[in-house]
């Protein structure tokens, strides 16, 4: 066992080094800052055009005397409530609404038409569903004018809300569950990657005749997760320094209920758990195939099954305690998600540990499935004294 893990670590280092000091592994820990940056950067620009452009636009084909009082409802109004809680309110020319709806350059959803005393509203069905609730209001504001009561909130702090506290832990998890899943799958695949390049210019048997081929499946996998973690760190520095520039100092986001320390702890230790479960499995059948083509076709269906894993545990996380929660935490592909969401919500550490321990056997299995695959397939392609060697080094000892 120690030959084996001293040669898997030679390996690691072999592989940790050729893409590190590749010259485009900066390119490849840039590459997800830009859009983080460039969303950080335009998110506000962005919001406000999206508010804008989703408030509906109501038209006001009513006299000139009743469109003002409208209008003037409305700035009172929005002061109170925000403007982009109320639809937009613009005059049209006093025409039949059915007309002006039909017109090609209108951009009116509907029209008021009629008087502040008995408004009509034309439209279709759903948009009058719609707006039915704000143009009453908006009447009725017209109406009362400036007699309409100003009735001031008293406002009174507390220090904690405990629903708020809860829905705001669940967004910590959600968000934690989706940011595992997304590396997972996204530095899982560059063991697929390396994989195949060494098998198209027949490395992998190079080194199956100089190493076990179990410390060539394990020096592949930790290279590969060492790889990740310099990433994550990189792009975790990146994400707070962005923080810290666009949105302020003050910004932090709502504190998992086991702490930052541990919940970043356990979020290291399940992003490894469900890396190499799927980098593992990933290797195993990589090994299988001949060409890109058929790496390609074998990844789909697991990639496709892991997403379907995590719809499963984003789910779970809603419902804890009950029995979708405890299956997805069981389930040895959902459980890192499922349980670092748990992290963000409940204060126990004990189902952490039981949960890693029963992780940690599933991985040891998975490893153990891969390895066997990966060692069918050199002993299949292993040619002449390569196959000799092979089996020599492989064969345990007497």
């Amino acid at each position: 066992m120690s030959q084996i893990l001293r040669a898997a670590l030679v390996i690691a280092r072999r592989d940790f080094s050729a893409v590190i000091f590749s010259k485009t592994f900066i390119l490849f820990l840039l590459g997800p800052l830009f859009p983080v940056v460039i969303g950080m950067a335009f998110g506000g620009l962005g919001e406000k055009i999206t508010t804008e452009s989703l408030r509906p636009t109501v038209g006001l084909a009513m006299a000139a005397d009743d469109a003002a009082r409208m209008e003037h409802a409305h700035d009172m109004l929005a002061a109170r409530v925000g403007a982009a809680n109320l639809p937009r309110l613009q005059r049209a020319p006093p025409s039949d609404p059915r007309s002006l709806l039909t017109r090609p350059d209108t951009r009116f959803i509907a029209i008021v038409s009629g008087t502040i005393d008995k408004p009509v509203l034309t439209g279709k069905a759903g948009d009058l569903a719609m707006l039915e609730g704000d143009i009453n209001l908006l009447a009725s504001a017209a109406v009362a004018g400036e007699q309409l009561p100003h009735v001031r909130v008293a406002k009174q702090l507390v220090t904690a809300s405990a629903g708020a506290e809860a829905q705001s832990r669940l967004l910590t998890g959600r968000a934690a569950q989706v940011l595992i899943f997304l590396l997972t799958m996204l530095l899982a695949g560059m063991v697929l990657s390396n994989l195949v390049e060494e098998k198209t210019n027949k490395v992998i048997e190079i080194l199956a005749a100089a190493v076990p081929i179990d410390s060539v499946f394990l020096g592949k996998l930790i290279a590969m997760l060492g790889m990740s973690f310099v990433g994550i760190a990189f792009w975790g520095a990146g994400v707070v320094f962005g923080v810290r520039i666009f949105a302020g100092p003050d910004i932090a986001p709502p504190t998992p209920a086991v702490g930052w320390p541990i919940f970043l702890l356990l979020g290291g230790i399940y992003f490894t758990m469900a890396y190499a479960l799927l980098g593992s499995l990933f290797l195993g059948i990589g090994a299988q195939a001949a060409t890109v083509r058929e790496v390609q076709t074998l990844n789909m269906p697991v990639t496709m099954a892991q997403m379907g894993v995590f719809f499963f545990a984003t789910y779970a996380v809603d419902h804890m305690g009950s029995a979708p929660e405890i299956a997805a935490i069981l389930f040895p592909f959902s459980s890192p998600f499922a349980m670092i969401a748990r992290a963000a919500q409940d204060a126990a550490l004990w189902p952490h540990i039981v949960a890693i321990i029963w992780q940690a056997i599933w991985v040891a299995a998975i490893i153990r499935l891969g390895v066997g695959l990966f060692r069918r397939h050199v002993l299949k392609s292993g040619q002449g004294s390569s196959r000799k060697l092979f089996r020599r080094r492989s064969a345990p000892a007497s």
